[in-house]
């Protein structure tokens, strides 16, 4: 960029984008840039707009709000012609592509502003490879922000309050709710809750995540997997009812857990029960060889029949 194209001007005739996708700018991160503004200046200039009303920031929120902070006289930026409203979105989105630390909900709520404009320019909502190119993002991250989109109103109010607190703070996140819900969905889709029992564990799975009580992202995972089972009948419904009850009401009960007391258990079982099918096959051509009995198979026989009477013990207990 030719170095006239660079303007001084001062902050305070500046206004913030309100296409801006970032609503989330965080004190402990905006203190650090001040501190090396303070030192060095801005070294790369704000990109603008200009309209009757003023300047129009396009990229450099962060550093506007530090030279306000610092109550600079001038700031340097490059002014750009004003672009009309779906242009302007469709740069917030371009100089997004290149940003990484933008926080997934406000985007998708910017997305879905988008769409809305798209559909009304146009008399028909856009299709998902349209939107991607006006967003430039790929189509699966359309499918993501859409996902995200459709969340209950409580979960991304829920979600925004989260960023607002400092990153080494949060805790919940746009995964936790997203892994949540597909979870429950898979359950509800086999009948193993109702409509208020699927509400009902997905707040208990996301308070389950706030509290730490789940640990991993991807546990939720293991529900899909349960409901898939009771599918192919290799699990029964009142055992995978039974531990999804128990997630919705027990607070200290895992994911983990659940899958351990269902699918896995009844995984293990399988192959117990093929390994001892083997295992008379081989005791039985014993017999018919009429093979004598040495003291090392004896002995392993003796434990064998005591392991197998405090299993069928434990099984009538």
């Amino acid at each position: 960029m030719a170095r006239e194209s660079v303007r001084l001007i001062p902050p305070k005739d500046i206004d913030r984008n309100p296409e801006n996708p970032r609503l989330i700018f965080r004190e402990d991160e905006l203190r650090a840039l001040e501190e090396s503004i303070a030192e060095q200046g801005i070294l790369v200039p704000l990109t603008v707009y200009e309209n009757a009303a003023g300047f129009v920031i396009l990229d450099g929120e962060r550093r506007w709000r530090c030279a306000l902070k610092l109550n600079l006289p001038t700031v340097p930026a490059i002014v750009q012609p004003e672009p009309d409203p779906v242009t302007n979105i469709m740069m917030m989105f371009a100089i997004h592509k290149a940003r990484s630390d933008w926080d997934p909900l406000p985007t998708a709520l910017k997305l879905g502003k988008l769409e809305e404009i798209l559909t009304e320019r146009h008399g028909r909502a856009p299709k998902e490879n349209e939107l991607a190119a006006a967003a430039s993002l790929s189509r699966g991250e359309i499918r993501r922000y859409r996902n995200i989109l459709a969340l209950p109103k409580k979960y991304k109010t829920m979600l925004l309050k989260e960023l607002e607190l400092p990153r080494a703070k949060q805790v919940l996140t746009v995964d936790h709710i997203l892994e949540s819900t597909r979870a429950a969905d898979a359950l509800w889709q086999r009948d193993l809750v109702d409509d208020d029992e699927h509400a009902a564990l997905i707040d208990a799975l996301v308070r389950k995540f706030r509290a730490k009580i789940i640990a991993s992202t991807v546990d939720p995972r293991l529900l899909v997997r349960m409901a898939r089972a009771v599918e192919r009948e290799e699990l029964e419904f009142k055992v995978a009812r039974r531990v999804t009850l128990r997630l919705i009401r027990d607070d200290a009960y895992t994911i983990k857990k659940a899958f351990a007391d269902s699918v896995e258990r009844i995984d293990f079982e399988h192959g117990t029960e093929q390994l001892s099918t083997r295992t008379i096959g081989r005791l039985e051509e014993h017999l018919e060889r009429n093979y004598e009995l040495g003291d090392s198979l004896r002995e392993s026989l003796i434990e064998l029949r005591k392991l197998i009477g405090r299993i069928l013990s434990n099984a009538r207990s």
